[in-house]
């Protein structure tokens, strides 16, 4: 008896030589059944309970390792050097794919603590807030992001945006935000939402942030 190993199934047959290497009438008769192709299953019965085929001998063929994925690279992420800190443990960016996912990004500026557009008093109350200054200080932290990860402003395809008044400050930002993307063929879609408030790093509180995704 010998094991073959065609791939697909473990078996054990009769060897046709046996016989002859017996020798005399006391050896085993040769086998008249063929020996199966290697590499065919078709002629392999499956298992009683359905999960696959089995060998002659009934015990399951054991499964071959799959390898690991090639040539798959893993998601880069990217640290700006120019637009604002992070206030957190987060990347400015992260590639997956031909896709570039941004952390959200403020107004303040890299190694400041002042918010453009923002004016305080000698108590740190703020006294004046221009949102046209902190809309286009927004847009200038993405750009540059966008540009160390390799991407740029026309392949941006999605926009979150996340203001703290709408009310006073939506006309002045969608504006803006024509002057930014005014061609038609590359605008962005984009959702707009108004939330309580959003994180501080600088001396002021902020009152706009922008989420973006582009394509490298």
């Amino acid at each position: 008896m010998r094991t073959i190993d065609t791939g697909f199934w473990i078996g054990e047959v009769e060897d046709r030589e046996e016989g002859r290497r017996g020798g005399g009438s006391g050896g085993a008769a040769p086998s008249s059944a063929p020996l199966p192709a290697p590499g065919r299953a078709s002629a392999i019965p499956p298992a009683a309970n359905g999960a696959g085929p089995v060998g002659l001998s009934g015990r399951m063929a054991e499964p071959k390792p799959i390898p690991p994925s090639a040539g798959q690279p893993r998601a880069a992420a990217v640290h700006s050097r120019k637009a604002s800190e992070p206030v957190g443990a987060y990347a400015h960016a992260r590639q997956a794919g031909n896709l570039l996912f941004l952390a959200g990004l403020g107004p303040r500026k890299r190694g400041s603590k002042d918010i453009p557009g923002v004016v305080l008093d000698a108590a740190g109350n703020v006294l004046r807030c221009d949102i046209e200054a902190q809309v286009r200080a927004c847009f200038e932290n993405v750009r540059v992001v966008l540009q160390e990860a390799g991407s740029s402003w026309d392949r941006i395809v999605d926009v979150q945006v996340f203001m703290t008044d709408l009310k006073r400050d939506f006309a002045a930002f969608n504006r803006l935000w024509g002057e930014y993307f005014s061609d038609p063929a590359t605008q962005p879609t984009r959702t707009t939402i108004e939330v309580s408030a959003l994180p501080q790093a600088g001396n002021a509180p902020i009152n706009i942030e922008l989420k973006v995704v582009a394509t490298l």
